[in-house]
């Protein structure tokens, strides 16, 4: 179980924090506003009322101790700045801030926190991927071109084998899993049969991914 603090709960802070919990995770919610703070303070593990610009407020919070510290602030970029310097110089290893504009991310990218997050944009890129390949139900990039995404089985292919349907090239996509309702199959051989509905795990390049994506649908 990881310990996570977030900065800020909007919408967007406050679904981070209560996706966390779902997931089984610690989650502390701060924010300076006591109506924000009471709306979760039951469904958190800890929330708390402060004003992030102060120094001594954040330390007495101890966010050095937590695994992850999340800025989720929105539309105060002073206070996300500050808090991120103050942050730092308490000791906190990792820092995720969420940014609104591209000087926003150009002066945390300077300050040299773990990860910038643009909300709307990734959020803009996952729609665009999924209404392009709608048989893609989720989907991680891992760099160099290389993608996992998760797919799932059509009508069409129950009966047949993944070595039928994925085939073989230079470039092969690998069977991380296959999921069947409540039993997950790793890597399972060429010659396991496929059902509606199974949800396949895959690892590959994008452009393979891209190529094998329809033959599922």
């Amino acid at each position: 179980m990881g310990q996570f603090a977030v900065i800020g709960l909007g919408r967007f802070g406050a679904a981070t924090s209560m996706e966390l919990m779902k997931l089984g995770h610690s989650v502390l919610g701060i924010d300076f506003d006591n109506k924000a703070v009471d709306a979760y303070a039951d469904r958190l593990t800890r929330a708390a009322i402060a004003d992030v610009t102060d120094r001594n407020a954040l330390d007495e919070l101890a966010l050095n101790e937590y695994d992850v510290v999340l800025i989720a602030i929105g539309d105060d970029l002073q206070a996300s700045l500050v808090s991120v310097v103050h942050l730092k110089a308490l000791g906190t290893k990792e820092i995720w801030v969420k940014a609104t504009s591209r000087a926003h991310h150009l002066i945390l990218n300077k300050l040299g926190v773990s990860r910038i997050i643009h909300p709307e944009e990734e959020m803009g890129i996952r729609i665009a991927q999924v209404l392009s390949y709608p048989m893609v139900n989720d989907y991680i990039p891992l760099g160099n071109g290389e993608f996992v995404v998760e797919i799932e089985v059509s009508k069409q292919l129950h009966g047949q084998t993944l070595d039928t349907i994925l085939g073989r090239s230079d470039h092969p996509i690998h069977v991380l899993a296959v999921k069947r309702r409540a039993e997950t199959t790793a890597h399972p051989p060429a010659y396991f049969i496929l059902r509606a509905q199974d949800r396949l795990i895959l690892l590959g390049q994008l452009q393979d991914l891209k190529t094998v994506a329809p033959k599922l649908a």
